[in-house]
């Protein structure tokens, strides 16, 4: 079987959720498929880890990766079995390239199956198609997300656009992203064969909005890097590493985008209640990329006069996050909706106690393993920062509990599952 994948999110330089999903997920399937073909879709030449995809590890990209393409025009990749390609189309625009670029693949050529590892399938795809749908957050509270008009920076083409996107829809959608996010999932879940989902919350709230077939939808948790992600035993090598983005301990750690959905302003709140009334020393490290309120979030912490108490670094190399992790006092993750939630697993790998939100698939990931906290309360939020700093007890009781939770959770496992799911579709071709 030739299985086609859209490795687009996968060779992204700053990578969260979605694509580390998609990039880990493909350096596994390479580990554990011989038997089936794989190319790997890409809008630009696919670079590091997807380059080679034998070592075990994150691969860290080096001057040295060489961009090397066969007699046929496909990219080159090291894979264990030798049966993973790429195919680089070029798109000239900066948008619509999964429904241009990749349906054009898709009617000339197209895979026995495909797979695309995020919500949006192209418009022309083969029979047997597969996509993940991560979370339907859009669909519950836009004002968590950015509205943004989509195509080229010219006012008169992307009225254009507009109309256009307004005809073939009959008027139910115009050319913005959140639009875009709710057609394509729409899209998506009528015409693909099979739909993931990252976690049964997901799969509850895809039925529940869109009265999907249950039975069309399959749950297959996310994992993490267990070969990357584990305690730092040598202080001077986390030191070293906190010292590179001026970072002193002690801290509590946030990682994710600087994002309106992950309720940062709130957590900021929190913190200068709890900081007002315990004076307890740690600071707060905001890791990730600026995203959609990410001023609000400078103005809370202008507003509670924290600038010398709150870091926001930007984001972080993987491969420096597990000392960012082993550093911390204590993880904190805050958001208003979440799909699954890859850092608390990171987390829980590090050996460092987790107070996060109470809200959509958290409790379902963490278990007992986290104190929870409700995400609209900062009053909930400051005790659960000043418990989660002062209880020796409690802090060693969540590790020991998130050690046995992350038993059930490995990238491994999720690629697996999700091969299992390909070869059961390999029946129906």
């Amino acid at each position: 079987m030739l299985i086609g994948i859209d490795a687009s999110r996968a060779n992204r330089g700053h990578k969260s959720g979605t694509e580390w999903y998609s990039y880990y997920l493909i350096r596994w399937l390479a580990k554990l498929d011989s038997k089936n073909e794989y190319i790997l879709y890409t809008d630009k030449p696919l670079t590091g880890g997807l380059l080679d995809l034998t070592t075990e590890q994150h691969y860290v990209s080096c001057a040295s990766d060489e961009v090397k393409y066969d007699k046929k025009g496909l990219q080159i990749l090291k894979s264990p079995f030798n049966n993973f390609r790429a195919k680089v189309l070029g798109w000239p625009f900066l948008f619509f390239w999964t429904q241009g670029r990749l349906s054009l693949e898709m009617l000339w050529q197209r895979p026995d199956l495909l797979f695309v590892p995020a919500h949006a399938l192209p418009f022309i795809h083969p029979k047997n198609s597969i996509i993940t749908i991560h979370d339907i957050g859009f669909e519950r509270d836009r004002r968590l997300y950015l509205k943004e008009e989509m195509g080229p920076e010219d006012t008169w083409a992307r009225r254009v656009i507009n109309i256009l996107v307004r005809i073939f829809t009959i008027g139910k959608y115009k050319a913005n992203t959140i639009d875009y996010l709710r057609w394509s999932t729409s899209y998506a879940l009528k015409k693909a064969r099979r739909i993931i989902t990252v976690s049964n919350f997901s799969k509850r709230e895809i039925v529940q909005f869109y009265q999907a077939k249950p039975d069309k939808i399959e749950v297959i948790y996310n994992g993490y890097n267990q070969y990357l992600y584990r305690p730092i035993l040598r202080q001077e090598k986390v030191n070293e590493v906190l010292a590179k983005y001026d970072i002193a301990r002690p801290y509590l750690l946030y990682v994710g985008r600087i994002d309106r959905k992950k309720n940062i302003p709130g957590l900021i709140e929190g913190y200068a209640i709890m900081k007002e009334q315990s004076k307890l020393p740690e600071k707060l490290v905001l890791v990730g990329d600026a995203s959609f309120g990410y001023d609000e979030t400078n103005y809370m912490i202008s507003e509670f006069m924290l600038n010398n108490e709150v870091i926001m670094p930007g984001w972080i190399e993987e491969e420096d996050m597990p000392y960012l992790y082993s550093g911390a006092t204590a993880f904190v993750f805050p958001s208003n909706y979440e799909g699954f939630g890859i850092p608390l697993l990171q987390a829980m790998a590090c050996q460092i106690p987790i107070a996060a939100s109470c809200a959509s698939s958290i409790p379902e990931v963490v278990e007992k393993a986290a104190v929870l906290f409700d995400p609209h309360n900062v009053r909930s939020i400051a005790d659960a920062l000043h418990g989660i700093i002062t209880d020796k007890l409690l802090r060693q009781n969540l590790i020991k509990l998130s050690q046995a939770r992350l038993k059930n959770f490995s990238w491994e496992k999720t690629a697996w599952q999700t091969l299992q799911l390909f070869n059961k579709m390999n029946k129906n071709i």
